[in-house]
């Protein structure tokens, strides 16, 4: 989450859900293994000898032979290939499209808050929800504690920032996954608390 506009009367906050460094790095994984096990399925189906030219490799066991019969590890290896291409595939589209992704617009001017995101294509690509500031109440920080494993010696405190509202209840602003700071959670809840002209409360 990061700024985008910031004015006297208009506050614009970007929302990034596919696009994170992490779902590019496993959709460009997912491609690369899938995109091994087909070749592999496909020089076993075609009885292809590559037993010279793997010695060649030392980090590859001794145990892994060329030519890999086709029935049933060959096809076995193509299916998951297959597999992980339309895992791939989706993905990328989700990146591609955004999905999740969009902006949090505060417009003194209009006197409204727009939370605009982006889902698939088609009649409801974008969806919208406008709030009248004149609904907002409050901005508020919950912080609860997350839970560890048996071996978590101190259990860390998750923060998430929310907008209150008569109509529509409270609005998360933040969520955990996007694993902000209670700094930068602490600073955008005060900027908006001043720009909304509404209290804050912990």
């Amino acid at each position: 989450m990061s700024i985008v506009i910031r004015s006297k009367d208009v506050l614009v906050y970007s929302i990034i859900k596919a696009r994170k460094r992490s779902n590019f790095f496993l959709a460009f994984i997912i491609f690369l293994g899938s995109l091994g096990l087909l070749l592999v399925a496909i020089f076993s189906y075609l009885g292809m000898d590559f037993s010279e030219e793997m010695s060649d490799f030392p980090f590859i066991p001794d145990y892994i032979y060329f030519p890999i019969p086709f029935i049933p590890q060959g096809a076995t290896m193509g299916f998951y290939g297959i597999g992980g291409f339309f895992i791939s595939f989706y993905l990328w589209l989700i990146i591609l499209w955004d999905v999740g992704g969009g902006y949090d617009i505060f417009n003194k001017k209009e006197k409204k808050v727009r939370f605009v995101r982006w889902g698939f294509p088609g009649k409801n690509r974008c969806i919208i929800l406008e709030i009248p500031m004149n609904e907002i109440h409050a901005i508020r920080i919950i912080t609860g504690v997350k839970k560890g494993g048996i071996f978590t010696r101190t259990l860390p405190y998750e923060s998430i920032l929310y907008m209150e509202t008569i109509k529509h209840g409270s609005i998360p602003l933040t969520r955990i996954e996007d694993n902000l700071s209670p700094f930068l959670i602490a600073d955008k809840a005060g900027e908006l608390s001043i720009f909304l002209d509404v209290p804050l409360f912990y």
